[in-house]
């Protein structure tokens, strides 16, 4: 920053005991005394209650133009405005301060000097490091004509800032650690890109991730004073240094990558796990950088959720797979419900609803569950809407109660107001043909806070049974061809008026479940089915 009359210009440090000195934030100038007030007169009038509004309306106006980044307008609601601009704008970008949250709080105080102190509390959030919260209070002095202004001086930007010291930030050069899969593989973002996004949380896991301090020091000598803040978590010296070992799988990995080219362009995403402990061997996504929709996005599961659907009917003896539940084109349950292709199955089998999808027959079979009966199984048996740990942020899912009965159908298959996701969907699959629940995983020793029950044997059965025969002679034909024992479930979820519906299929074979979910794909067997299939084609039927 330029040098001036009043501001100091950050000394340039070279590094010192392995930090980098990023930036110095210094001002000097005079306190003036401000306004002045006529006799008797001040913020407190004789008999008033409280300040004058006007005054308290200036300060909240100066914090939300400072927090806003509209520095001109917040410096001009002060006694010195040039001086004032000058040091907000080094203030913040010499302490790589993000947008600040600015709160009043407290009781306003007349001071001494005739000026009327307001508290507020400062929350900076420091990029990339964490954020930095203290106290301080703005003095707000009245003007000659009645207005209020700001009364500047240093210390209403932090208590500590003065002409004599001023404040650095401190980061500590940090060299994150090798990630590799489960085998000591080493994984990168150039030959994985769908990790790209999730290797530095992955490694800084293990070191402590980034660190850095907010350093209170001396003008003249440039000598530390105190810290003020300090952000991230000292490494664990036991295993500082090592390779962070993921759950993943290089060649699942690899395989997923280049399944996710069969989505032609469309957003789409991919997790494979295993079954026996819910360890994950790969996740990618479709563009590979910025959000984590395999994980984190939030997808009407649609007809993928006839899994869940019928291990609770089979789980109350409410149907059997060779109980006939018709299936017509049309149901209405407060709107008109119907299948995909407005397909219609007259005198079908619950065997034949699953494997064809049929919407309307699911919907049928609604009166056999009570409002909250299909929620409760997805948490107690799938662990859905229970908090996961798995190593990376995620969502978890969510099966609220319906509200009404045309949201009770909805929610039958798997619309309505219930959200999933691949991670999520994989897992239910797994839980489904295993009959217990894993929390998934993509590094070790996560918590696992999780509280399921084991599902049934004879369920389990009749569930895989019913997968197996929708890859047989159901709408997931498309994998019948490969090797292995391998059961699916399509799924096809409603998005809007305006977009074409999401495409869903979830399959296991051997020790893997799989689940994959393309935006806009129109049907779970046109748009999904390829994607498993080439996954399926490419990798081991069990991984070791």
């Amino acid at each position: 920053m330029p040098d001036t009359p009043h501001l100091t210009s950050p000394r340039r440090r070279g590094p010192r005991n392995g930090v980098r000195a990023v930036a110095a934030v210094g001002v000097v100038l005079a306190l003036a005394a401000g306004g002045s007030y006529a006799t008797g007169l001040g913020p407190f009038a004789p008999g008033d209650d409280g300040p004058d509004p006007a005054a308290t309306q200036q300060a909240r106006a100066f914090l939300a133009d400072w927090a806003a980044g509209r520095l001109p307008s917040a410096a001009d609601r002060t006694t010195r405005p040039e001086t004032a601009r000058e040091v907000l704008r080094s203030f913040t970008a010499g302490l790589d301060i993000g947008k600040p949250r600015l709160t009043t709080s407290g009781e306003a105080r007349e001071a001494e000097d005739g000026t009327l102190g307001i508290p507020f509390t400062a929350r900076m959030p420091i990029t990339g490091l964490g954020t930095w919260t203290y106290e301080s209070r703005l003095p707000l002095r009245e003007q000659d004509d009645g207005s209020w202004k700001v009364d500047w001086r240093l210390s209403l930007v932090h208590p500590r800032l003065s002409d004599t010291e001023k404040f650095r930030l401190e980061r500590e050069e940090t060299t994150p650690p090798e990630v590799t899969d489960r085998k000591g593989v080493s994984l990168s973002g150039g030959g994985h890109p769908s990790l790209a996004p999730l290797l530095g949380r992955l490694a800084g896991g293990a070191d402590g991730g980034p660190r850095g301090a907010v350093e209170l020091i001396d003008r003249a000598t440039g000598e530390t004073v105190r810290t003020e803040a300090s952000f991230g978590e000292k490494p664990d010296p036991a295993t500082a240094g090592r390779p962070v070992r993921t759950t993943l799988d290089a060649t699942w990995q690899s395989a997923a990558e280049r399944a996710l080219g069969e989505a032609g362009g469309k957003n789409a995403s991919l997790v494979a796990l295993r079954i026996d402990d819910g360890e994950v061997l790969a996740l990618a996504n479709s563009p590979a950088g910025g959000f984590n929709r395999a994980a984190s996005g939030t997808y009407a599961p649609g007809s993928t959720w006839k899994i869940v659907t019928s291990t609770a009917l089979l789980l109350k003896g409410a149907v059997a797979p060779d109980d006939v539940v018709d299936c017509p084109k049309y149901l209405t349950v407060g709107k008109e419900f119907h299948n995909v292709e407005t397909s219609e199955h007259p005198g079908a089998t619950f065997r034949k609803d699953f494997t064809e999808s049929c919407n309307t027959a699911f919907i049928s079979l609604r009166g056999e569950l009570d409002d909250g009966e299909l929620g409760e199984v997805a948490r107690t048996h799938f662990g859905v809407g229970q908090e996961w740990h798995v190593g990376i942020p995620t969502y978890d899912g969510s099966v609220p109660v319906p509200k009404d009965e045309t949201e009770k159908a909805a929610s039958m298959i798997g619309q309505g107001r219930v959200q999933a996701n691949p991670l999520i969907m994989a897992s239910v699959t797994a839980t489904a043909v295993s009959g217990e629940f894993h929390q998934p995983s993509v590094t070790a020793g996560n918590e696992d806070g999780t509280r399921t029950e084991p599902l049934p044997g004879e369920v389990v059965t009749r569930v895989r049974e019913l997968m197996r025969a929708t890859v047989t002679d159901g709408t997931a034909r498309v994998l019948a061809d490969l090797p292995g024992e391998i059961g699916a479930k399509t799924g096809t979820a409603e998005v809007s008026d305006d977009q074409d519906n999401n495409g869903w299929l979830v399959a296991h074979r051997g020790n893997v479940a799989v689940a994959v979910v393309v935006e806009e794909g129109v049907t779970g067997g046109g748009s999904a089915g390829p994607i498993v299939h080439s996954l399926l084609s490419a990798v081991p039927e069990d991984p070791s």
